[in-house]
């Protein structure tokens, strides 16, 4: 495998990872929500929404390398 397919594989593993560290708490986030701990609820919400966004910009990278390495 080339070096540049090697780094897009662990980009798309890291990617993952981060959906991955996101998902289940938005579970957590919304059992506080029912049991009327807003501040909770809403403090575990808004972390998961960074692993998100970082999920986000290790795509948005990638997307750039993809665009460099294609052709017209």
């Amino acid at each position: 495998m080339s070096e540049k397919l090697e780094k897009s594989a662990q980009q798309y593993e890291q990617i993952t990872e981060e959906l991955l560290r996101a998902a289940a708490p938005y579970k957590t986030a919304s059992n506080h929500f029912r049991n009327k701990e807003v501040p909770r609820g809403a403090a575990h919400a808004y972390a998961e929404w960074g692993h998100i966004n970082k999920a986000e910009i290790l795509l948005k990278a990638e997307s750039v390398v993809h665009a460099e390495n294609s052709t017209p």
